[in-house]
C-alpha cells in the first residue's frame, strides 16, 4: 500500500539584511547641493582655532593649557585638613613666591579637601632668588673669594668651591639671611679644595610652609605625591611630540600619492589637517590640559580621518568607473548615500564609548576621551563636507572641465 503520507515542501528562507540607518540603494540626501556653504563654515572653524592660540598666549599666558610634562613645572597634591577655598590657597601660594599657581579641586571621595597645585617652579629655590644667593656669597667671601656655584635646575642640592677655607656656619647665616631653607651644610672631597655641599629642603616643604604660613598651622594634613619637570624637559616632550604628528601627517601624505590619484590626494590631506585644527582649537577654546596623550588622541583622530575618508572615495571610484554617463558631483553623491549608513553606526560606536570614558573617567583619560569625542564628529563631517567638495573641484578644474555640459543629468 502506497504511503500517502503529506510532506510538505520546506519554505524558501528569506534573504537576511543587515539593518541599515539610511538605505543604501538610493540617493537620500542631496549632500552635493550643500557641500559649498558647509565648506565655508569649515573653512571659518579652521580660521578661529588658529586665531585662538595668540588669542591665549597674550590673554592666559599659553596658547594652549600645557600640562607639566610639557611646558615644566610641578604638580603637587596637597590634602587639608579642613575645607579651603580655592582663591585663598592660590592667595597663599602667590605670597609664598609662587605666582601664577593653578589650584584644582580633586572631586574625590576618599580624597576630602584635596588639590591639585601646577606652578612654573621645580625647585624651592627661583633662579631669581640664586643669583641673590650667589651675590651674597661674594659679598660674604669677596669677588674673587667664590670660584664655583653650581645649582642645576630642578636639584635639590647647591655646590660650592672657595679659594680659601670658610665655616660652615657662616655659610648657613648667608643662607639664612637670603631665605633659603637647608637642610644641611657638609665638606665635599678634600680640606685644601675648600667645597661645600648645601642640601635645600624638598619642595614639597617649602610649599607646606607657605600655605601655613598664611592657612594657619596645622591646614596642611600631608602632600601624597609630588612631581617635577623642567623646562628644557618639558620643551623637548613638546618638541617631540609636533615631530611625531608632522611625521604622522608626512608618511599619510605619502600613502595616498601611492594609493591615489591627484584628484583624491588633496581632499584626503585637507581632510586631516581639518580634524586636527579643529581638535586643537576644541582645546584652546576650552583650555583644558594639552598634554602628551592629548598628542596621541589626535593621531589616533587622524588615523580614524583618513580610514572614513578612504571608504568614501573608494566607493566614489567604484561608481565613477561604473556610471561613466552621470554627473561627477551625482556619483560623488550617490557613493556618499551609498557609504552613509556603515560611516554613522561607526563613528556613533566610537563616540559613546568615548563619551563613557569622558563622563566618568578622570584626568588624561579624559581628556583623551574628550580629545576623541571632538574628533570622531569632525572627522566624520570632513569627510563628507571636506574631502568630497574638493574631489569634485579638481575633477572639475583638471580632469573633465566639459563634462557639466556634456553628461547626463542623474
Amino acid at each position: 500500500m502506497a504511503d500517502t503520507t503529506n510532506t510538505k515542501k520546506p519554505a524558501d528562507k528569506k534573504p537576511v539584511h543587515f539593518y541599515e540607518l539610511i538605505r543604501s540603494d538610493h540617493e537620500t540626501y542631496d549632500f552635493a547641493g550643500k557641500m559649498r556653504g558647509l565648506l565655508t563654515i569649515s573653512l571659518i572653524l579652521v580660521i578661529a582655532s588658529l586665531a585662538m592660540l595668540p588669542i591665549n598666549h597674550f590673554w592666559r599666558g599659553h596658547a594652549l593649557n600645557y600640562s607639566t610634562d610639557l611646558r615644566g613645572g610641578s604638580e603637587v597634591q596637597v590634602a587639608f585638613s579642613k575645607e579651603v577655598q580655592v582663591a585663598d590657597i592660590r592667595a597663599a601660594m602667590g605670597a609664598g613666591g609662587f605666582e601664577g599657581t593653578e589650584v584644582v579641586a580633586l572631586r574625590d571621595a576618599d580624597k576630602p579637601n584635596s588639590v591639585l597645585l601646577r606652578f612654573g617652579a621645580v625647585s624651592p629655590v627661583s633662579a631669581e632668588k640664586t643669583k641673590q644667593l650667589e651675590a651674597k656669597l661674594r659679598e660674604k667671601v669677596g669677588a674673587d673669594g667664590l670660584k664655583k656655584f653650581e645649582f642645576s635646575e630642578g636639584g635639590d642640592r647647591i655646590n660650592m668651591r672657595f679659594t680659601k677655607a670658610i665655616e660652615p656656619a657662616d655659610i648657613a647665616a648667608v643662607f639664612d639671611s637670603a631665605g633659603v631653607q637647608h637642610n644641611t651644610i657638609q665638606r665635599q672631597g678634600r680640606p685644601e679644595e675648600n667645597q661645600i655641599e648645601v642640601i635645600l629642603v624638598g619642595l614639597d616643604v617649602e610649599v607646606k610652609k607657605v600655605l601655613e604660613q598664611k592657612l594657619g598651622a596645622g591646614a596642611v594634613a600631608a602632600i601624597p605625591s609630588i612631581d617635577s619637570i623642567s623646562a628644557s624637559a618639558g620643551r623637548e616632550l613638546r618638541d617631540d611630540g609636533l615631530k611625531a604628528l608632522l611625521f604622522s601627517i608626512i608618511c599619510i601624505m605619502v600613502y595616498i600619492a601611492v594609493r591615489f590619484d591627484f584628484r583624491y590626494g588633496p581632499g584626503t590631506v585637507a581632510a586631516l589637517l581639518h580634524d586636527a585644527i579643529l581638535v586643537l582649537g576644541a582645546f584652546a577654546i576650552t583650555y583644558r590640559e594639552f598634554s602628551l596623550t592629548t598628542i596621541a588622541a589626535i593621531l589616533t583622530v587622524i588615523g580614524y580621518s583618513m580610514n572614513d575618508t578612504i571608504v568614501v572615495f573608494d566607493r566614489i571610484r567604484e561608481n565613477a568607473a561604473r556610471l561613466r554617463d552621470r554627473r561627477f558631483d551625482r556619483v560623488v553623491n550617490l557613493s556618499i548615500n551609498e557609504t552613509l549608513s556603515r560611516t554613522i553606526i561607526t563613528s556613533m560606536t566610537v563616540f559613546f564609548v568615548t563619551l563613557a570614558m569622558n563622563i566618568w573617567g578622570t584626568g588624561v583619560i579624559r581628556d583623551f576621551a574628550f580629545a576623541m569625542n571632538v574628533g570622531v564628529v569632525v572627522g566624520t563631517y570632513s569627510s563628507i563636507f571636506v574631502a568630497a567638495p574638493i574631489l569634485i573641484w579638481l575633477n572639475d578644474r583638471f580632469f573633465k572641465p566639459a563634462a557639466k555640459t556634456k553628461a547626463k543629468t542623474a
